[in-house]
């Protein structure tokens, strides 16, 4: 059962319970190299972003984000922008209010909002943001925690008789952060549904207990993600982790998978996590699934595993062309396997599915469709026989009807 929660609308997308949980994404140019950002832009929306976050740190930044929308829009890239702002956020929106106007969303970290008059200057950013009608993150983060709410809760919790630990203390200042700032940004008067809230930390098992008590504090959209990640597998295996207990706890309405590419790596991979999550956990369908063996002693050739290859990053390629042409398509699933132990069953579980020869059994691969047998492959070209099996499944199934 999804955590019930009031919609927030940024640009064109509507986050909230009433809609699917939305992936996004965050830029790593600097934002004053318009080319490169719009670029990188351009990349994470292609692999499925549906939100952009941007770094506005000072002067040049705000400039050049209306360059950027402008440029997105003139390429016809329907994708919202957020603002990221920390320290000077109220002195960037007030300066530049063109910047100001084109962002889609402002995010907020109330820990970083200026060192002296944090409501303020908290206050201020919520002014723009009712001025220009834009909605706001909320996003606490353990790194830069306000540490004037800490102290309190320290202090407090050090005159009871049963004094929590100190993880348990930061756990609660988080969410007093977020609540307090979200009380704050309504007194100014920015609507409840303009608000979303995040607090990420960089522990998974602390990740699933603050946004837990988030949830039940208040019916605002969460924003899930662990802050640093890290790179590759640990990155991956980390994220999944955290995510997948909250989203099937029914908590999220947007995430992020932040991952640390290697120098020079693609961007989009956070992407690409991000829709696995929600696809595996049957939440969304982005992309047809390929399902393979892992292979044993009884498939020591590998032309299963080419295939199943060759089969993913065929769909991979056509996928930008095939969501308009063939609607439907991210609902299906191929079964790519390597001898018959669980080959045939696994085939007829698939859309469309092939066993193919293990070591030492006939050279022959039966092929079903829809729960099927349909035909029994043989010879040398098995691989490409299949293939254009496929397309002719894909055209068939959900090709457009046309009178």
């Amino acid at each position: 059962m999804r955590r019930k929660t009031v919609t927030v609308r940024i640009g064109q997308v509507n986050v909230g319970s009433d809609f699917p949980v939305v992936v996004q994404s965050m830029t790593n140019t600097e934002t004053a190299d318009v080319i490169r950002t719009v670029e990188q832009i351009i990349a994470l929306h292609r692999a499925g972003s549906e939100l952009v976050r941007v770094t506005v740190n000072n002067d040049e930044a705000a400039r050049a984000v209306p360059e950027i929308v402008t440029e997105l829009n003139n390429r016809k890239v329907p994708v919202p922008i957020i603002g990221d702002f920390h320290y000077n956020g109220h002195q960037l929106l007030t300066s530049y209010p063109d910047c100001a106007q084109v962002l889609a969303k402002y995010r907020i970290n109330p820990g970083n909002v200026g060192t002296k008059a944090r409501d303020k200057n908290f206050t201020t950013i919520i002014e723009q943001a009712i001025r220009f009608d834009k909605p706001v993150r909320i996003g606490v983060n353990w790194g830069s925690l306000d540490q004037q709410i800490l102290t309190e809760m320290m202090d407090l919790n050090s005159k009871i008789s049963a004094p929590l630990s100190a993880q348990e203390v930061m756990i609660k200042a988080m969410v007093e952060s977020a609540m307090r700032s979200a009380r704050l940004a309504e007194d100014v008067g920015l609507g409840h549904d303009r608000i979303i809230i995040s607090g990420k930390v960089s522990g998974v098992q602390t990740l699933i207990e603050v946004y837990r008590q988030l949830a039940a504090a208040c019916d605002y959209p969460l924003h899930l993600g662990l802050t640093e990640a890290g790179m590759g597998n640990k990155g991956i295996i980390a994220s999944t982790a955290g995510l997948a207990v909250l989203l099937q706890q029914g908590i999220g309405d947007t995430i992020r998978v932040s991952l640390t590419p290697q120098p020079g790596g693609d961007r989009t991979q956070e992407v690409l996590v991000a829709q696995q999550i929600l696809q595996s956990l049957e939440l969304r369908n982005f992309n047809p699934q390929v399902s393979a063996c892992p292979g044993c002693g009884r498939t020591t050739s590998t032309l299963f595993q080419k295939l199943a290859e060759d089969i993913n990053g065929y769909i991979r390629e056509q996928m930008p062309h095939w969501r308009t042409e063939y609607p439907g398509i991210e609902e299906m699933k191929v079964a790519v396997m390597g001898c018959v132990v669980n080959g045939p069953g696994e085939s007829k579980h698939a859309h469309i599915g092939i066993s193919l020869p293990g070591t030492g059994e006939a050279p022959k691969a039966p092929v079903y469709i829809d729960g099927k047998h349909r035909v029994t492959l043989k010879g040398d070209k098995i691989a490409e026989e299949f293939q254009q099996i496929l397309l002719n499944y894909i055209r068939e199934k959900y090709g457009r009807k046309r009178d």
